[in-house]
């Protein structure tokens, strides 16, 4: 009897599968107005790039309007990239003839794992990082013109940080407005157009050090109300709401601006210095910034782009709030080839989730 039931509850468990596969990929195609948007996705789009990810984490007091600003030493990176369809893949090196001046900021090892995935209808951002590593940028304000005279970039090796999240949004004016022009150059927008854009987020941080991340140095020694704290653990949801707008001068010049804030909440957690712990679920708000700025034709793309979230949560100690920053900058020219005939073909895809069904 099992014998029977069990390859039967496989099968229909398959096809179902396969059915909603198909439903899903019907739906997120899009018939594009090819009076606004010249799709390429067909075409070899092979790119060189120089590229510069980073992260941010900020400690702020309100109610002194004082702030301690950490950042990695990030490279910028060379590299070369190429699409086809929906599949992508670029390789960056990092040059020591580049990158020589960077040594005064201190060492940080890094593995970032950010990825942006530009659908018609969705836009899918996807983050995993860990920096260790960091450095004041903000010397003088925090310990006073002396201390950054003779130290510019006070260094922290012990600080790291681990951040997973995700970002997915709705476009509404998919036919029209085109995310993917600017940012993987795998189409071409021809003349302005924008659309409203809703979607969530969640989020997980946690930055910590071997002592306290409030130097005991401080110019002002009543920052933070003097609570000292080695370990932060954020987690926060939140939904987003924003515009995208891409402006096309004379067919070819274009300038593409996209911003969503986000609101919601966040549980933060401080491993003090004494031994206890801290905690509080407050507000959280976000922001995610995506402007480009080049040219675009049929063949041809060169243009600066960039990607920046930040993330603000309240923190348990009043009139205060952490803020966590991420994102990409990126230089591309860009050079796209026709195929005679693509590699494989959409209706080949479709029989094939047909047949399962």
């Amino acid at each position: 009897m099992y014998k029977r039931i069990l390859p039967l509850l496989i099968f229909t468990c398959c096809a179902c599968t396969v059915a909603a596969q198909s439903r899903l990929l019907k739906w997120l195609r899009t018939e594009n107005d090819t009076a606004y948007i010249e799709d390429h996705t067909e075409d070899i789009t092979f790119r060189l790039y120089g590229s510069r990810k980073f992260t941010s984490y900020d400690i702020s007091d309100r109610k002194q309007s004082r702030h301690i600003l950490y950042r990695p030493n990030t490279p910028f990176n060379i590299g070369v990239g190429a699409n086809y369809r929906f599949i992508g893949l670029n390789v960056g090196f990092n040059f020591p003839f580049i990158n020589r001046q960077n040594e005064k900021y201190g060492r940080t090892k890094y593995l970032d794992l950010q990825t942006h995935i530009y659908l018609r209808k969705l836009v899918v951002d996807l983050y995993w990082q860990h920096y260790k590593g960091y450095y004041v940028s903000n010397a003088e304000d925090v310990f006073g013109k002396s201390y950054a005279l003779a130290n510019p970039h006070p260094q922290r090796p012990d600080i790291n940080n681990l951040d997973i999240g995700a970002n997915v949004q709705y476009i509404f004016n998919d036919k029209k407005f085109s995310y993917r022009a600017p940012n993987l150059q795998n189409e071409y927008q021809k003349k302005s157009a924008g659309s409203l854009i809703v979607g969530g987020e969640v989020f997980f941080v946690r930055v910590k050090g071997d002592s306290s991340l409030i130097p005991s140095n401080l110019k002002d020694t009543t920052f933070l109300r003097k609570e000292h704290y080695y370990r932060t653990t954020i987690a926060s949801l939140a939904g987003n709401v924003g515009y995208a707008y891409t402006f096309v001068l004379r067919k070819h010049l274009f300038l593409s601006l996209s911003v969503t804030a986000g609101l919601g909440v966040a549980s933060t957690k401080l491993n003090m210095e004494d031994g206890s712990t801290s905690r509080q679920i407050g507000w959280h708000f976000s922001n995610t910034v995506r402007a480009s700025l080049g040219y675009n034709s049929s063949r041809y793309f060169a243009g600066i782009h960039y990607v920046g979230m930040t993330n603000r949560s309240e923190m348990p100690i009043p009139h205060t709030y952490q803020a966590f920053g991420t994102g990409n900058l990126r230089v591309s020219l860009v050079h796209r080839f026709a195929l005679k005939k693509p590699l494989w073909r959409q209706e080949q895809l479709r029989q094939v989730l047909n047949k399962g069904v």
